[in-house]
C-alpha cells in the first residue's frame, strides 16, 4: 500500500494543448495547468519534453510546493506516442528529468479511455481533427493502431470530413457529382457566389486554408435536413467508427462479453443525432452488451485516474472526478520555453 497523500503528476497532451495536473492520492488537486501542444510530431522530442518541463515546474508553484518535492508516478499520455520505439524514446525523455520515482507514458487515448469508464474491459475511438483508437481487456492485453494518418490507412475526424464536404460540394455543383446541399452552404458560408469561388479563393490564399475546418459543422446541419451527399458521408464516418470498435474489440476477444465503447474528440462528443444514432446501433448489432458512452469528463481526468490506479489509490476516484469537474486550468500560453543550459 502507498502512504497517505503519496504525489501524481497527470499529463494529458494533444495536438493542440496539454493539461498538467499535481495531485495526491487521497483525490486533492494541488495544482492543474494548461500550455499548448506537447506532440513529438508536431515539436519534436525536445520540444515536447520542454513544454513538459515548463508545465510541470509550473505546477509545482500552483500547488505551493518546492519544484523537486518527491512525487510517486507521473502518468503522461502523450499525442504522438503512436508507435512502440515512439513511447520508449518518449519514455526515456520524461524518465530523464527526474520528476518522479516512476514514470509511465503511452497514447492520450488511454486518458480518454479511462475519463469514460472504470471498466477494464474497453474500447475508445476518438474523432476529433483526425481519428484512432485504442483499446483494453482485463487481462492486461491493448489493441491499437498505427494511426499515423491517410498513410497507415486512416480516415475520418474534421478535417477529412471538411476537405471531403467541399470536394463533393465543388462536384455537386459543375455536375461531376451528385448535386448536393452543401454547394450553396459552402459557398454562402464563405460569402462567394459558388463553391469554383470558393476553391478560386482558397488557391489564391483569399480564404486561409484553417477556416476550412468549420465545414465539419455545416456537413451536419445539410445532413439534418435529409440531403442524400451530406447524409451519405456522415454514415461513411459512423462506419468507420464501427469499424475501428470492430477490429479493436475483435482483436481482444470482447464482441461477446460486456464492454464499453468510449466516445471522444470533438465530433463524437458533440453527439450529432444523426451520427452518434448510427454509431450506437451499428455498435450494438455487432457486440449486443457493448455500453456506449460520452464522457463527461476532460482526459486529463482520466490520466489522473491512471496515475491513481498505479498508486493503488483507486477509491479516490470520484472526488479526483468531482474536483477537476468544477476546476479550471491556469492557461499559460503555447509558446516554448528555453531549456535551462
Amino acid at each position: 500500500m502507498v502512504a497517505v497523500r503519496a504525489l501524481y503528476l497527470a499529463i494529458d497532451g494533444g495536438n493542440s494543448k496539454t493539461d498538467v495536473v499535481l495531485g495526491t492520492s487521497t483525490g486533492e488537486i494541488l495544482g492543474y495547468v494548461r500550455g499548448g501542444t506537447s506532440s513529438p510530431h508536431n515539436i519534436g522530442l525536445d520540444g515536447a519534453v520542454a513544454v513538459l518541463s515548463h508545465l510541470v515546474r509550473s505546477a509545482y508553484t500552483q500547488a505551493g510546493m518546492a519544484f523537486g518535492t518527491p512525487v510517486d508516478v507521473v502518468a503522461a499520455y502523450l499525442a504522438g506516442a503512436d508507435l512502440p520505439v515512439e513511447v520508449t524514446a518518449l519514455h526515456g525523455a520524461i524518465a530523464a528529468e527526474g520528476w518522479a520515482r516512476r514514470t509511465i507514458v503511452d497514447n492520450d487515448c488511454f486518458a480518454l479511455l479511462r475519463s469514460g469508464t472504470s471498466l477494464p474491459d474497453a474500447v475508445t475511438v476518438v474523432c476529433g481533427a483526425g481519428t484512432n483508437c485504442v483499446g483494453r481487456a482485463a487481462d492486461g492485453r491493448t489493441a491499437r493502431f498505427v494511426a499515423l494518418g491517410p498513410i497507415s490507412g486512416d480516415w475520418g475526424g474534421g478535417h477529412d470530413l471538411a476537405d471531403q464536404s467541399l470536394h463533393l460540394a465543388a462536384r455537386g455543383e459543375d455536375g461531376r457529382g451528385q448535386p448536393t446541399a452543401l454547394s450553396a452552404a459552402i459557398a454562402a458560408h464563405f460569402g462567394r457566389p459558388t463553391v469554383e469561388a470558393v476553391s478560386i479563393a482558397l488557391h489564391f490564399g483569399d480564404i486561409p486554408r484553417d477556416e476550412l475546418s468549420a465545414l465539419s459543422h455545416l456537413l451536419f446541419e445539410v445532413a439534418a435536413t435529409g440531403d442524400e451527399v451530406a447524409s451519405a458521408l456522415v454514415t461513411r464516418q459512423a462506419q468507420e467508427v464501427l469499424a475501428q470498435h470492430r477490429v479493436a474489440a475483435t482483436r481482444l476477444d470482447l464482441l461477446d462479453t460486456p464492454h464499453t465503447l468510449v466516445l471522444g474528440g470533438s465530433v463524437l462528443r458533440a453527439q450529432h443525432p444523426q451520427l452518434h444514432r448510427q454509431i450506437v446501433a451499428g455498435a450494438q448489432r455487432l457486440a449486443p452488451q457493448v455500453q456506449v458512452t460520452v464522457p463527461d469528463a476532460a482526459p486529463i481526468a482520466g490520466a489522473a485516474l491512471l496515475a491513481l490506479d498505479a498508486l493503488d489509490s483507486s477509491a479516490a476516484e470520484a472526488v479526483v472526478r468531482a474536483e477537476l469537474a468544477t476546476m479550471t486550468p491556469q492557461a499559460l500560453g503555447s509558446a516554448l520555453p528555453r531549456r535551462a543550459a
